[in-house]
C-alpha cells in the first residue's frame, strides 16, 4: 500500500460533523472487522444509504471520495445506495473535485495532502497528475456541481437541507 494518510491519523469527531452537514453518517467498524459496503475491498470505505463506513487503517482520500459520491447524488439514489455508487463519468469526475473540497476543510489533511494521496494511490487523468487536472479538465467538474447547485462560483460547497 502506498504511504497515504489513513483515518487513525485525522480527528474522526470533525469528519462526523463535516459530512454529518450533508446528511452522511459515519460509522467506524472494529480493526480488521470486514467493512460493510466496500466497493474495491478492503481497507477502502464503504457506503450504505446514508452511512459511511471507515476502519483505523482505511484510507482518508477513499472516505472523501466515498463521501463526495453521497453528496454527488440525488435522493432517489441514495436511498438505494448500497456499495456501488454508480453515476455518469464526468458525475466521477465531480465526486473528486469534491473530496478535495472536503479535504480542505479537514485540520490535518488539506489540499496539498489530499492531491499527494490521490497522485500515490494512482488516481489517473489524460492530464497526468491530479493538479494537472485540476488546471484543465476539471473545470467540467466544477460546472457539473455549479450546475446542480452544490457549489458556489467561489469554490464553497453548499449543504444541502
Amino acid at each position: 500500500m502506498s504511504d497515504v494518510q489513513l483515518m487513525a491519523e485525522i480527528n474522526l469527531k470533525a469528519l462526523e460533523q463535516l459530512l454529518g452537514r450533508f446528511g452522511l453518517c459515519v460509522s467506524l467498524v472494529a480493526d480488521g472487522a470486514a467493512i460493510p459496503g466496500t466497493y474495491w475491498g478492503e481497507p477502502e470505505a464503504g457506503l450504505i444509504t446514508d452511512t459511511l463506513y471507515i476502519r483505523r487503517d482505511t484510507p482518508v482520500h477513499s472516505a472523501l471520495h466515498e463521501a463526495g459520491h453521497w453528496i454527488c447524488m440525488d435522493e432517489a439514489r441514495r436511498a438505494g445506495l448500497h456499495t456501488d455508487a454508480g453515476g455518469t463519468v464526468l458525475e466521477e469526475c465531480a465526486v473528486n473535485y469534491v473530496q478535495i473540497l472536503l479535504a480542505e476543510q479537514l485540520e490535518g489533511v488539506g489540499r496539498k495532502r489530499m492531491l499527494d494521496d490521490m497522485n500515490a494511490w494512482g488516481y489517473s487523468y489524460r492530464e497526468g497528475s491530479v493538479q494537472a487536472w485540476l488546471k484543465g479538465d476539471a473545470a467540467d467538474a466544477r460546472a457539473w456541481l455549479v450546475e446542480r447547485n452544490m457549489l458556489t462560483h467561489d469554490e464553497q460547497l453548499i449543504t444541502q437541507s
